[in-house]
């Protein structure tokens, strides 16, 4: 039993090596949050969270995300606590024992587009988005695969390949065939900034902002590491000049 359960495993793992193998390696694109040094565009994150929420809500969640962290990417706290207020939620009980709606407060995190797994199922031809909330750490190479699926979408470039009815075609995807639609479309968003809204643009500036939802503490991690590594440079040196201070009179 335990030999039969042994070589299921191995041809599952088998089948999912080469499913990824078969999809095109993305390109690898230069991010302002890459590197010892990288840190959160702003700017390009909050164009990144209006792509998200008018067009990637519609199906993805990003339940662990509170309205109020997003005082972090440069949203000030009055325009936070207005972007909370255009959605409500289901609260309660009130103190009549009764359920009600109100409207979203900043500790109140960002809405889903549906109430459970089955609807989001119905919904998408029995397809299930994923949470986009922690996305970029759990997909390989998440940055630059997000960028590359979402400006992916082109006709299928394979003799045979059968693409059905529902599903549409991106080299980057295992499988190439993916439940996703198209998502984004020239000048589909419009950005307060006056960015020009490409595809490109607003899928780089979507994956600004899926970055930092995934490591918010990125910079905070990236200045206690240069800190650390100076502290020890110094301390390495102070512990150098003892030793040729204690042992200089040694032959």
């Amino acid at each position: 039993m335990r030999n039969f359960l042994l070589i299921i495993f191995t041809i599952f793992i088998s089948l999912m090596a080469n499913a990824n193998e078969d999809a095109m390696h993305p390109k690898k694109e230069a991010w302002p949050f890459d590197g010892i040094f990288g840190k959160v565009d702003r700017e390009a994150a909050q164009r990144g969270y209006k792509v998200y929420k008018e067009v990637c809500s519609a199906c993805h969640s990003m339940d662990l995300i509170a309205f109020r962290t997003l005082t972090d990417i440069g949203f000030s706290k009055e325009e936070v606590k207005a972007l909370a207020a255009e959605s409500q939620i289901h609260d309660g009980p009130n103190d009549q024992g009764e359920m009600f709606d109100r409207p979203r407060t900043p500790a109140d995190f960002l809405p889903a587009p549906f109430p459970n797994e089955q609807a989001a199922r119905a919904a998408n031809n029995g397809a299930y988005p994923p949470d986009l909330s922690l996305i970029i750490k759990a997909r390989h190479d998440g940055a630059n695969y997000v960028h590359a699926l979402l400006n992916g979408f082109t006709e299928p470039n394979k003799e045979g390949l059968v693409i059905p009815n529902g599903m549409y075609y991106n080299p980057y995807f295992p499988g190439h065939k993916i439940a996703m639609a198209p998502p984004l479309a020239e000048g589909q968003v419009t950005f307060d900034d006056g960015t020009n809204s490409t595809i490109e643009q607003m899928s780089r500036d979507v994956v600004v902002f899926l970055q930092w939802a995934a490591e918010p503490e990125m910079e905070v991690r990236k200045r206690m590491g240069i800190k650390t590594m100076i502290f020890l440079l110094i301390f390495t040196g102070f512990f150098i000049v003892a030793k040729r201070r204690i042992w200089k009179n040694v032959k």
